[in-house]
């Protein structure tokens, strides 16, 4: 199953960048650059299996199911530590509402990229469309302090009420939640047959995990989010601050140099 993962997170361009007069943090930058690499090796291996080169089973395998629920809980942590710094250097409604906008925009695109390649299974509402919805919840509820801890773990365990109680004293009520309509709040019995699904639950649990870890570090601990980095973990760092555009960039990428390859083993 592919996702359309930039986290997958947080994106500097949708979450950190706070203004001329912010500063950034290679820490958060790197942990999000790492989360890139691995998105990136996990599409690669992705790809290789569409284009039949190495088949694989990426919606049943827990190879491969579990990797994708790290990567995309890295980013989305990584994107609740992005607003806790945003907010922390002052970020206003105006700029996150630009850097929103760009997401939004980025979905879109990812929505009819997938409708072209996949028609029966297109992202409509994968990991930029949930970021797009919870970096506003997040936005909204920054005042909650501590209490974004519970607040996180409600989200993360309400699905799996949701799905007791929709194979049991609710099931009538689980094809509502189990239609396009309504499945993108994640209370649902089955899962829906798309190439990428990030429903608001139980996703937001980790960002509001990563505003919380994010808001206690800035205030308790502000040096650890300022460490300078050795080596290779700058390069991770300058690769997570162009999240945004590098995922929207390596999928064509990779997609279109498998095409050719693809072409030139099947010329007779």
């Amino acid at each position: 199953m592919k996702f359309s993962t930039s986290a997958i997170l947080s994106f500097s361009e949708a979450a950190v960048d706070a203004g001329a007069h912010s500063r950034r943090y290679d820490t958060v930058d790197a942990l999000r650059g790492l989360a890139m690499v691995w998105m990136t090796v996990f599409h690669f291996c992705f790809d290789l299996s569409h284009f039949g080169f190495w088949p694989q089973n990426f919606r049943a395998d827990p190879f491969w199911t579990t990797q994708r629920t790290f990567i995309v809980s890295l980013f989305l942590f990584c994107a609740g530590l992005g607003q806790a710094i945003a907010l922390h250097q002052g970020q206003g409604w105006l700029r996150f509402g630009r850097r929103w906008v760009q997401v939004v925009g980025c979905a879109l695109l990812v929505t009819a990229g997938s409708f072209v390649m996949f028609p029966q299974s297109f992202i409509y509402f994968g990991v930029l469309h949930g970021m797009a919805v919870m970096l506003l919840i997040a936005r909204c509820s920054v005042s909650w302090g501590r209490w974004l801890w519970l607040a996180g773990l409600v989200a993360v365990v309400l699905p799996s009420l949701a799905l007791h109680a929709l194979t049991g004293v609710f099931e009538e009520a689980a094809p509502w939640l189990n239609g396009r309509a309504l499945n993108w709040l994640g209370l649902v019995s089955r899962k829906p047959f798309t190439e990428d699904y990030v429903p608001i639950f139980p996703w937001l649990g980790v960002m509001w995990w990563g505003l919380a870890a994010g808001q206690w570090t800035l205030l308790r601990r502000p040096l650890w989010a300022q460490w300078a980095l050795p080596g290779i973990f700058r390069q991770l760092a300058v690769l997570g601050r162009w999240s945004l555009s590098y995922y929207m960039l390596h999928q064509p990428v990779m997609i279109g140099l498998l095409t050719m390859v693809a072409w030139v083993l099947n010329r007779p």
